[in-house]
């Protein structure tokens, strides 16, 4: 299949099928005598492998490494487990850093008095403002 049906077929956009050649990720497939790519199933199922590992939000580093213990697997498993529970420690750290930040947001958000006038205060446009000028504000009360 041609480079488009491959892109089709798992979702994945054209150039980032040609950077992940580029990278070492996905190998080179054949050209034919039009000088096109020629991709077989073993690259769609490679791609696909990339894209889920991609979805879990893995870098790039992990995805090769985890390609290497499929083209070789014997007795990873180990080192398997831990790029995963690296992956999942990453992803915790986020879970708390996205909760700090929905707590600001709704301290933020409470400053809004619901009274919409044209023209009239804004009180999160004032907390906004305040902490532009290096003040405290609802959401940085530290600051």
């Amino acid at each position: 299949m041609q480079i488009k049906e491959l892109a089709r077929a798992t979702g994945v956009d054209v150039e980032t099928i040609r950077f992940y050649e580029k990278e070492g990720l996905l190998p080179e497939p054949a050209r034919l005598d039009n000088g096109y790519r020629n991709y077989e199933q073993p690259h769609l199922e490679r791609l696909s492998f990339i894209r889920h590992c991609r979805a879990l939000d893995m870098p790039l580093v992990d995805v090769k490494r985890l390609l290497g213990f499929v083209d070789d697997p014997r007795g990873h498993c180990l080192n398997v487990d831990d790029l995963v529970d690296e992956q999942l420690s990453r992803v915790r750290a986020r879970l708390k850093s996205m909760r700090a930040l929905e707590k600001q947001l709704l301290q933020l958000r409470s400053r809004c008095t619901g009274e919409h006038a044209e023209g009239g205060p804004c009180g999160i446009l004032d907390e906004l403002v305040s902490a532009a000028h290096g003040e405290a504000c609802a959401c940085h009360p530290e600051a």
